[in-house]
């Protein structure tokens, strides 16, 4: 099979696997596991054969651009592609243990349908079809943090689509004035144009600003710990995990290509975003007495080393480039991992409040032993994969001129290790609590798998970075 062959079916095969899910009322494990399967073979497929290519195109239906849908595939889509289909299939382990009757199958159709989403985020070669995968991707995220939750989530989940279709609406308006402007919404053909276009600085601020307000960005991440703290497990480790990272995705994708990273006043605005995220929501991680809040703002901390990153990458290039992937997919596994443990936690003790996790390591050595081994990338510590993209960002700091960003990352991996020590405190010590439930082991084994992940990225760096290639 041509490499170009794979870009449509890693869309199409999730998609359908999640419309055979909704519209079938049984064997949804099967659908899950084969969905989740099939996307991982096509995604190595894919990571395999792009090295000898460099990069991979292919045009629906025989249509070029700018009348046809046009897919396309370079080493940080791949990388993308990739990570998520190594998760998915975890989370959807868990998940298979986690739900039961109808709520697993609406979970295998919309999860599937999420995956779709991203997979076509991932590959889009154009501003209109990336407009239409963000809106199912959004939707599908919404519907499943509303998924077995009660009044809270509810609230939460509608708070996340208002938050959603207000992103996408500052997104379609800035896609309108640049298709006015050029006559072409497709992104090689707009390379390097936006700056210099009628409307095209005001059309990037209105994208940008939509695609901030979907990631949770600081400050505008006020839907995202109600509703990552309210949802179940394998939602929360679906949303914080990977949703929010393809909005960052495509910042970094739109200014690299359209504006060529040009606007250094924007470049200053998102490193100061990113550098009071880190700071304003570590310290609101740290102050958290639930479990699952603390890990929802560390989300958004961590998300601020991400903007940090790509803020740089038009002065530093490759470090900040690097960078930028590496704690992208440490952060992918990591927090994955670390809400499904604190899930796990939750479930045997029936609440998810910090306090209330003493001994915890008693009864499930796995679940808090995941909880250490993900705070060791959040925090930064060597040999994780945190470690590496944090070293890489320094670098690139440094290289930029950007002293003060130092110490920005550093105050915030020691504020990441309070609030993960915090956490570890109660799970590993204090009296003990008998009164244990067992779970599945699968439950375990699945946020074990996702957290070890994020500390062995540590010694696939090169490899990764080798996929990654140069500088789009």
């Amino acid at each position: 099979m041509s490499t170009a062959a794979l870009l449509p079916l890693l869309v199409l095969w999730p998609l359908a696997g999640g419309l055979v899910a909704l519209v079938t009322p049984r064997g949804e494990r099967v659908v899950l596991g084969v969905g989740t399967a099939g996307n991982l073979v096509l995604a190595l497929f894919l990571a395999g054969a792009l090295p000898a290519a460099g990069a991979a195109t292919h045009d629906v239906g025989g249509w070029g651009a700018p009348l046809g849908i046009a897919l396309r595939a370079d080493g940080l889509s791949v990388v993308l592609v990739l990570v998520t289909a190594l998760v998915a299939p975890l989370i959807a382990l868990h998940a298979s243990a986690a739900y039961g009757g109808p709520e697993r199958r609406y979970f295998t159709g919309l999860f599937l349908l999420c995956l779709a989403a991203l997979n076509g985020v991932f590959l889009a070669g154009d501003l209109f079809n990336l407009y239409v995968t963000l809106e199912l991707l959004g939707l599908s995220a919404v519907a499943l943090a509303a998924l077995g939750g009660g009044p809270a989530a509810l609230a939460a989940s509608l708070r996340y689509l208002l938050a959603t279709l207000t992103g996408s609406l500052a997104y379609l308006l800035g896609v309108a004035l640049l298709y006015r402007a050029a006559g072409t919404l497709d992104l090689a053909q707009l390379a390097g144009q936006g700056a210099g276009l009628p409307g095209g600085r005001l059309a990037f601020a209105l994208m940008i600003t939509g695609l901030l307000l979907k990631a949770a960005v600081f400050p505008l991440h006020f839907w995202l710990p109600p509703a990552h703290a309210n949802a179940t497990p394998p939602v929360s480790a679906a949303l914080s995990g990977l949703v929010v990272k393809a909005p960052l995705y495509l910042v970094l994708r739109l200014w690299l290509s359209i504006y060529d990273g040009a606007w250094p006043l924007a470049g200053e605005l998102l490193t100061a975003l990113g550098a009071a995220g880190v700071l304003w929501c570590s310290l609101q991680a740290v102050l958290q007495s639930r479990a699952k809040l603390l890990v929802a703002y560390s989300t958004v901390a961590q998300l601020g080393y991400l903007l940090i990153a790509l803020a740089l990458v038009p002065v530093a290039g490759l470090q900040a480039y690097g960078a930028f992937a590496l704690l992208l997919v440490s952060h992918v596994l990591a927090k994955a991992g670390l809400f499904l443990a604190v899930g796990n936690l939750a479930r045997r003790a029936r609440h998810d409040r910090i306090d209330g996790f003493e001994r915890v390591v008693q009864h499930m050595p796995v679940s808090a032993g995941a909880i250490a081994l993900a705070g060791v990338s959040l925090m930064g510590l060597p040999p994780s994969g945190g470690f590496n993209g944090k070293w890489l960002l320094l670098q690139a700091a440094i290289a930029s001129g950007k002293w003060w960003l130092v110490t920005v990352v550093l105050l915030g991996g020691l504020l990441a290790a309070v609030y993960i020590f915090k956490l570890i405190e109660h799970t590993f010590g204090g009296s003990d609590r008998p009164d244990a439930r067992a779970l599945p082991r699968r439950m375990e084994w699945a946020a074990m798998a996702l957290s070890g992940g994020a500390v062995g990225l540590g010694f696939l760096g090169q490899p990764l970075l080798a996929l990654l290639g140069g500088v789009p």
